[in-house]
């Protein structure tokens, strides 16, 4: 497994949980961003920086997504794609995609859109807090976990 971060619009606490838990368990991590993203000196953290571009990330994500890797993001038409490809796909409030939901959150996300360009909804999620980092923290450590346990098994 490797882990994937849409590191744009990725918030730093939620960057600090997904530092620490690569370094905890030698996961390798790949930050892929249009910008300079600053990430700690490690052997398993790295930072891609990619050209400008309308889906430039992601599409970098999904060019390299093996299945059983490990997709961070907040981009829902990016987690489809990667549910697609049989990885994982966390959002960074904790919200788990699957096969099951990830068309539901992507129609969702398209009706929001539609009202938001039609003047009649603005804005977006609320401002994370400490529990939308401890409900990302958990999942996360769920999904690692579970990987350990099976690359454990013979």
């Amino acid at each position: 497994m490797k882990i994937w971060v849409d590191a744009d619009a990725c918030p730093k606490a939620i960057k600090q949980v997904i530092f620490k838990a690569a370094e905890r368990t030698a996961i390798i991590t790949t930050l892929v961003a249009n910008q300079y993203i600053p990430v700690p000196p490690s052997r398993f953290i790295e930072a891609r920086q990619v050209a400008q571009g309308f889906d430039v990330a992601d599409n970098a994500i999904v060019a390299e997504l093996s299945p059983g890797d490990l997709v961070i993001t907040a981009d829902i038409p990016l987690a489809a794609e990667a549910v697609e490809k049989k990885a994982i796909a966390l959002n960074p409030r904790g919200t788990l995609y699957t096969q099951e939901n990830v068309r539901d959150y992507l129609q969702r996300r398209n009706r929001a859109q539609a009202l938001r360009d039609s003047g009649l909804i603005s804005g977006g999620p609320s401002a994370l807090g400490k529990k939308e980092v401890q409900a990302f923290a958990n999942a996360l450590d769920r999904i690692l976990s579970r990987a350990a346990s099976r690359s454990a098994s013979p």
